[in-house]
């Protein structure tokens, strides 16, 4: 019995040690696994010289490491602009990746702190995971920050030192590799097709976003973009890290590389302890980049705290701290030697290229290659998720200061709330701005029962955005009154103001015209919270004479195109009459289906008509429109104007030099575009020390733009045979210059001390029943950037010439900057004149920009609509 016994038992010994090695067996094996390295996937070193791996085949290797490593996950998350993968890679440990449910809603509540006992939000802080997000390569042709993804990703799931495991274990790390994969493969396809040419490290000659080329950095606000929609998502609703870096190249001849923090200016409103973590993140940066044996590192120089609201200057509003890296750039992937009396400073707070407490190694000078981008970019996005893991809970506490003491400052301060009331000059536009706003994880409330706020009673189904919420910051600079900083900071040593780091306000409300009313009390009422996007589907009550459309709504515009798309036809008041305004527009019938459909897409109402109006009314025609595009880059305007035209159902054609210079334009087009353009880039007649001039060389002739005489007098012919020319912005110029024009600007020439407004809305009144101003309210503000300000000029035909928009005559600035008002007091802002049979439309502020002016895009769609 007792040998039977001890049989058993070393039976069991024998098996347990079976077990355990086999088990041993499977982790060695899982550890030796195969996981294949960049330089085996596509041939060679990434950075190489002359070389770029492109997106499809990162998209391929991130795939192939998906399935080799259970460190990782990829999201795809939807097609981008053009229909390319928008990846999302999350790495961390396995157990992470296995939580990631329950660390997500860990680290939703200690962004959004609110009711959660300060005991509970320590055990969380305990459990959670620091979240960190870094993308890549915003500005398609900066190509260091995608070519870099694939090694740092290849190092933080192979190495097994303590440093990457402790990233591991403490952090959650959002890699979006490419925030512009259109742009990634149209820079990678066009520099292998120039390489070993003449031209090899040209300029892509067109925008490298099909919409807004370099501007996609400036879409962290409205979200307009595919891509913004799958990053806003990521950051500001569904995850909100702690830190966030946005990597891009800068020009080739100063430092070799700008790591945070910014310098002055900061915008106002940001919790205090964002601006000492992006120091903290900064300095341990550049540390490890000079422990690297880096050069040419500068910090809190260059880049101010107050910037325009793309990624990594909105995200301190969102309590992330919000950075941005900038690599000196080589020709693309060709390497550029530059000299050492080439290199230079002249930025803000960096006067010279020499040595100073934020520079303290300049760089020599020599050869410059896209492995130095890489290897620099892959230093610092190391260094931050280091800093992040040996200070997990450092950073998830600051994370719960900061939502905390930003909703106590909203509670405790002036305003507390801002209202939306229900009734709007246009309310689908003030939806929309709704809907915005959620996208970016503010909170909004809207009232079940009237309610009364600051002496004033608001109806039912009005909005109300609390100040007592972590986002306070964001809600005060999109929708409170902001004057850009007049101090030393903004100021030259001769008293001249810097311009901004792009506009002085972005002021959401001001620039779509929608009222939101600030409230100084706290507020109370029966309120229930959006939990989503917010869709209005139009109604179709049936009439006996017909449906009135609503002309001061910008989606009847979209309604419209989309009847005269199905041959219905529309007619238009010109006088108001019997409840009905000028510009609205009547529909006396069609298919009741397609009535339906149309007002289901775009919320407008089509309300019954109880009589036809007797006279004031022509037949809406929808005018053949084409917009000007050029190469050299490409115009951002042009390319923003193309999106609002889209959305809002409008065809068009896009001219190139060609078919402008060929001429007899009346006969295929009603209207033409200048978009927003210097005179020289329109007409090709660019100056030898230009940005262009200099450089015309180096472009591929077939892509060297201008329409130049020939097709300065195509559009003269076309405006004198009936045509209308429709000049945004700086195109004025041109139109009054090359027409001939009885029109001058008043504000050009001057000096920055006489006169500046750098991106500011100011006051202006609108001529509603003057067509092209229909649907307009009689008072509101325009965006004026590198604008103009009109005077008629005396002549034999002032009858020719209409304003149609004029600046009021004092207290002008609305939000923004304003040096020298008295130069715009009372002056034209858009004017119509007449030239020959047709017209030149001067449109000096910017009515379509960015397709963020919701509030003047009416200016725009009345010349394509008669």
């Amino acid at each position: 019995m007792r040998k039977n016994v001890k049989l058993l038992r070393n039976i069991h010994i024998h098996l347990a040690l079976v077990i355990i090695g086999l088990v041993f067996l499977t982790q060695i094996t899982i550890a030796q696994k195969k996981i294949t390295s960049p330089t085996e996937f596509f041939g060679f070193e990434l950075g190489s010289d002359r070389k770029i791996a492109r997106w499809d085949k990162i998209v391929d290797y991130f795939k192939v490491l998906e399935k080799e490593t259970n460190k990782l996950q990829v999201i795809n998350m939807g097609k981008s602009t053009m229909g390319h993968p928008f990846l999302l890679v999350i790495i961390s440990s396995p157990e992470n990746l296995a939580n990631l449910d329950r660390l997500r809603e860990v680290n939703a509540r200690i962004s959004n702190p609110r009711g959660i006992p300060e005991n509970d939000i320590k055990k969380l802080v305990r459990e959670g995971k620091a979240v960190i997000c870094q993308s890549m390569s915003l500005h398609a042709t900066e190509i260091g920050g995608t070519q870099m993804t694939p090694e740092l990703t290849y190092d933080l799931i192979t190495r097994s030192d303590e440093e990457t495991q402790r990233i591991l274990n403490n952090v959650i790390f959002f890699l979006i590799p490419s925030f512009n994969p259109d742009g990634q493969i149209m820079v990678t396809d066009w520099y292998r097709k120039t390489v070993g040419t003449e031209f090899e490290g040209a300029s892509l000659p067109w925008l490298y976003h099909k919409y807004a080329g370099h501007d996609n950095n400036r879409d962290g606000d409205y979200i307009n973009l595919a891509e913004s929609v799958y990053a806003a998502k990521i950051m500001f609703r569904d995850w909100v890290p702690q830190a966030y870096i946005d990597h891009h190249h800068m020009g080739s001849y100063g430092a070799r590389f700008y790591v945070p923090p910014y310098c002055e200016p900061i915008r106002p409103y940001a919790d205090p302890l964002i601006w000492r973590e992006i120091s903290w993140y900064g300095s341990h940066i550049a540390y490890k980049l000079e422990e690297a044996g880096k050069s040419g590192i500068l910090n809190a120089a260059q880049y101010p705290g107050w910037g325009h609201f793309g990624w990594h200057w909105i995200t301190p509003f969102h309590n992330i701290a919000g950075m941005l890296t900038e690599s000196a750039s080589a020709r693309v992937a060709s390497p550029l030697f530059i000299h050492p009396e080439q290199l230079r400073g002249g930025s803000r707070q960096f006067p010279d290229y020499e040595a100073q407490s934020t520079f303290p190694n300049p760089w020599p000078g020599g050869w410059w290659r896209l492995r130095d981008i890489v290897e620099q970019k892959k230093i610092s996005a190391w260094a931050l998720l280091d800093l992040a893991a040996r200070n997990k809970e450092t950073v998830l506490w600051n994370a719960y200061l900061k939502a905390k003491r930003q909703a106590d400052r909203g509670a405790q301060g002036k305003p507390k709330a801002y209202v939306i009331p229900v009734a709007q000059h246009d309310s689908l536009t003030a939806l929309k701005m709704v809907n915005t706003l959620l996208l970016s994880g503010i909170e909004i409330r809207q009232s079940r029962k009237d309610f009364t706020a600051g002496g004033v009673t608001y109806p039912k189904g009005s909005y109300l955005i609390s100040l007592a919420q972590p986002k306070m910051g964001l809600i005060r600079n999109l929708l409170g009154q902001t004057h850009y900083a007049d101090n030393k900071w903004t100021r030259d040593k001769d008293g001249s103001p810097l311009r901004p780091y792009d506009l002085a306000t972005h002021t959401m409300n001001e620039f779509m015209g929608v009222r939101v009313d600030p409230v100084n009390e706290a507020v109370s009422g029966d309120f229930q919270t959006l939990t989503g996007q917010t869709r209005v589907s139009g109604r179709v009550s049936i009439g006996g004479s017909g449906f009135v459309l609503d002309g001061r709504l910008n989606a009847s515009f979209k309604a419209v195109n989309l009847l005269l798309d199905k041959k219905i036809p529309v007619q238009r008041i010109e006088k108001a009459t019997s409840g009905l305004r000028p510009g609205d527009f009547i529909v006396s019938g069609g298919p009741e289906s397609v009535l339906k459909n149309v007002a289901e897409q775009t919320g407008v109402h089509f309300k019954a008509l109880e009589s036809k109006p007797k006279g004031g009314t022509h037949q809406v025609k929808r005018m053949r429109v084409g917009m000007y595009q050029r190469y050299y880059g490409g115009n951002m305007d042009e390319g923003w104007t193309r999106l609002v035209l889209e959305k809002f159902s409008f065809p068009y054609t896009s001219l190139m030099d060609a078919e402008i210079k060929k001429g007899n334009l009346v006969k295929k087009y009603d209207v033409i575009i200048l978009p927003s353009d210097s005179t020289e880039m329109i007409t090709g007649d660019i100056p030898p020390d230009s940005r262009y001039g200099r450089r015309i060389s180096e472009i591929p002739p077939d892509y060297r733009s201008g329409i130049g005489k020939e097709g300065v007098e195509a559009l003269k012919a076309f405006v004198k045979r009936g045509g209308t020319l429709v000049t945004l912005g700086e195109a004025c110029s041109f139109a009054i210059e090359k027409f001939g024009l009885s029109v001058s600007d008043t504000v050009d020439d001057l000096s920055s001390k006489e006169f500046f407004c750098p991106g500011s809305t100011l006051k202006a009144t609108f001529d509603n029943n003057h067509p092209l101003a229909y649907g307009m309210p009689s008072e509101g503000l325009v965006l004026f950037w590198s604008s103009q300000s009109f005077v008629i000029t005396p002549g034999q035909h002032n009858e020719d010439y209409e304003t149609v928009v004029r600046y009021i005559d004092s207290d002008i600035l609305q939000s923004g900057w304003l040096i020298g008002e008295e130069h715009l007091s009372k002056k034209a802002a858009m004017v119509a004149a007449k030239h020959g049979k047709g017209q030149v439309v001067l449109i000096g502020f910017r009515t379509q920009h960015r397709c963020q002016t919701h509030g003047t895009f009416k200016l725009l769609f009345n010349a394509l609509i008669r």
